[in-house]
């Protein structure tokens, strides 16, 4: 009988898994592919039109030259296949000024992101409240708050990012097996993996587990520990006349308080109607499987009343669509980027915490290039299991 046998094996096509997998196509290496559903889908973590993107990232200096080199590799993407799949509309982070807030770990973000934009040559500008106010009148900022604009943050474009790169990565000779659901991983006897599915046997010199909020799945009871899975709503609300207006408007940030979910996001939607907006939550939900995909209508009611406050001009103060995704949160908001305990064949590979995307291009040629024995062009040692 012959065997299905490949070099690596990357498990999981979302954000980082197609990424990485096009990368390694690349080899001329026997390489495959294998998600549980269609990617790129509605399960995970990467979907819903739009994702952020910034260079000056507050979660932590380590990121910084991996976004940068994302924003390369989009530009090479969209060069070879004509799609657009970043579009700059410049960036906007707003400090309410009430007290010091944090993000995604980061004490101080609205600093952090200033320090670290000087520290990687980054161009931005910091202003006032009245400032933002002659600039884009969107927004009801507090007097008493401030705004760093960063004119190279914009947004990116999840589904077509991900059939883009799995596409070119089947033109490079990848297999690519969808609706296969990953039963096990387990060693084979002188080294290697055997991935049981749903689908049949197969088996790898190397595996790259990047299966999103699936992770913990694959992982010993005390890794585990070190991932919390959460539900995150999406929300599309109607705006006014010329507001919001795609590539005039700024994406936006807004730390309005020191609570770790007191922040929102949004972006101008791409159907030119309406603006998504979103907040985070950082309550455990049990698996992915179980979470709830439907948004109730207390849920919009109190995001219009809590998050959408008196914050915005020129909108519509009801929710018009949402959507559920999902983050994988690591305590520090660091990504894991490291061998399975014991079993150094499988390399585990979560870009999470809600900040992935953006760096999933830069991320996971840096995955390929450690797997196939080549230096990575940034230091991936930062992003190992955490000793908690």
């Amino acid at each position: 009988m012959e065997r299905n046998t490949y070099d690596v094996a990357v498990i999981g096509l979302g954000a980082l898994g197609s990424s990485t997998l096009w990368q390694l196509s690349k080899s001329g290496k026997k390489i495959l592919g294998i998600d549980q559903f269609s990617p790129p889908h509605t399960m995970g973590s990467s979907h819903g039109e739009t994702r952020i993107t910034r260079l000056a990232v507050g979660e932590g200096m380590d990121f910084v030259p991996i976004v940068k080199r994302s924003h390369e590799i989009w530009k090479e993407l969209e060069s070879q296949t004509g799609s657009t799949i970043m579009t700059t509309t410049g960036g906007l982070l707003f400090d309410s000024g009430i007290q010091s807030w944090a993000k995604h770990g980061s004490e101080g973000f609205f600093e952090r992101t200033v320090k670290f934009a000087q520290e990687g040559n980054i161009p931005y500008e910091v202003f006032d409240a009245q400032e933002l106010g002659n600039r884009y009148s969107e927004f009801n900022l507090e007097e008493s708050g401030k705004v760093y604009y960063e004119p190279s943050a914009g947004f990116l474009r999840p589904e077509l990012a991900i059939s883009t790169q799995l596409q070119l990565a089947g033109q490079n000779g990848a297999v690519i097996k969808t609706h296969t659901k990953v039963l096990s991983i387990s060693p084979l006897p002188g080294g290697g993996v055997r991935i049981q599915t749903n689908q049949g046997t197969f088996e790898a010199a190397q595996a790259v587990i990047s299966a999103g909020p699936w992770v913990k799945d694959f992982l010993p009871s005390f890794v585990k520990t070190q991932f919390k899975i959460c539900r995150q709503i999406l929300h599309w609300i109607p705006k006014k006349g010329k507001a919001f207006e795609l590539g005039k408007t700024p994406i936006f940030m807004w730390g309005y308080d020191s609570g770790p979910e007191d922040f929102i996001y949004g972006f101008p939607s791409l159907d030119g109607a309406t603006i998504k907006v979103a907040s985070e939550s950082f309550v455990e939900r049990n698996h992915p499987d179980t979470i709830l995909r439907d948004v109730s209508e207390a849920e919009c009611e109190d995001f219009i009343q809590n998050k959408i406050a008196n914050r915005f001009n020129h909108i519509e103060k009801k929710v018009v669509q949402s959507k559920v995704c999902i983050y994988t949160v690591t305590s520090d908001s660091y990504f894991v980027v490291d061998e399975l305990p014991d079993f150094p064949e499988v390399l585990v590979a979560s870009a999470c915490s809600g900040h992935g995307f953006k760096h999933s291009a830069g991320l996971g040629e840096g995955i390929a290039d450690k797997i196939l024995g080549k230096k990575p062009r940034f230091d991936l040692e930062v992003f190992g299991f955490r000793d908690y």
